[in-house]
Formats: C-alpha cells, structure tokens, sequence
C-alpha cells in the first residue's frame, strides 16, 4: 500500500507548484499536468489552492478537472490501460475488447483493480486509427487489440 502525504503537504507542494508556473500564459492546464504528475492524480484538496493563486472561482477550476478525462480524481493502479473508444476503433471492435477488459478485471471505466494493479481509462483517439482498435498501456501505444492481444496485456498487468 503506497501512503499518501498529509492533506497539508499535498496543499503545500501544490502551491509551490502554482507559484512556480502561474506566470506562464494560461497555467492551468500546465498547473494541473503537472500536480498529477508529481501525486498521479489531482487531489481535491488542492482545487482552493489552485483557485486562490490563480484568482479563479473553486467552480473554475474544478470544472477544467472534472471536463478533461485526462485528469484523475483518485490515484491510478500501478499500471494504466487505456483503450481508444473513438469511432474508428469502435468500427473494429473497441467495444469487445473493452468488454473483455472489463470482465477479466472486474472493474469499469474509470476504476482500479481492487489490488491496485490496473486502473482501467477510456480515450478518444490515440492516432492509430489505421491500426484499430489500438490501446495505450502505461504510455506504450498498442495497435490491431484482439483478442489474443488482450490477454496478452492482462498477463503482464497481473505479473
């Protein structure tokens, strides 16, 4: 079990974070990259941080957090799977593969597996559309997911 930082710490670290960066042209979007690189998830706790350095409403920048996928609001299992959900892989069978994905590891969209390996994401559109349906696993682009591809990815996940 990997122990999370004191909710002052967190708050700490995320406005030295915002004061580092709040002078770049838009820095929100930066800000919040960066805060769920450094804590793998954008805690709540650090939305009045944010708002308040930034002279932004809490309303503001939660709805920047909660409109992108991209940004977690829990942190992520020791591996992320995330399977293209766009038209084109749709049309090659995305739906199936996310299916499977989901029976295999007992979890929806959006969730992790109870022990923490997997956290499971939908995105829309890798840029592979010529290799649907295509999946990103902890930042690997993976083209043609069957089947076969599947169980493949869930052995090494599970490893």
């Amino acid at each position: 079990m990997v122990l999370q930082p004191a909710s002052t710490e967190i708050e700490a670290h995320a406005a030295s974070i915002v004061d580092d960066m709040k002078d770049l042209e838009g820095p929100l979007l930066p800000i919040l990259h960066q805060i769920q690189e450094e804590f793998g998830y954008v805690p709540q706790e650090v939305l009045p941080v944010i708002a308040s350095k930034l002279n932004l409403s809490r309303a503001e920048v939660h709805g920047v957090v909660s409109f992108y996928h991209e940004y977690r609001k829990h942190p992520a299992g020791r591996h992320v799977l995330k399977l293209c959900q766009a038209e084109s892989c749709q049309s090659m069978g995305s739906d199936a593969v996310a299916a499977r994905v989901m029976q295999a590891l007992g979890i929806d969209f959006h969730q992790t597996t109870l022990d923490g390996a997997v956290t499971l994401e939908p995105v829309y559109c890798l840029g592979l559309c010529a290799c649907s349906p295509a999946a990103l696993l902890d930042g690997e682009v993976i083209g043609r997911v069957d089947a076969e591809k599947i169980d493949e990815i869930l052995a090494e996940v599970r490893s």
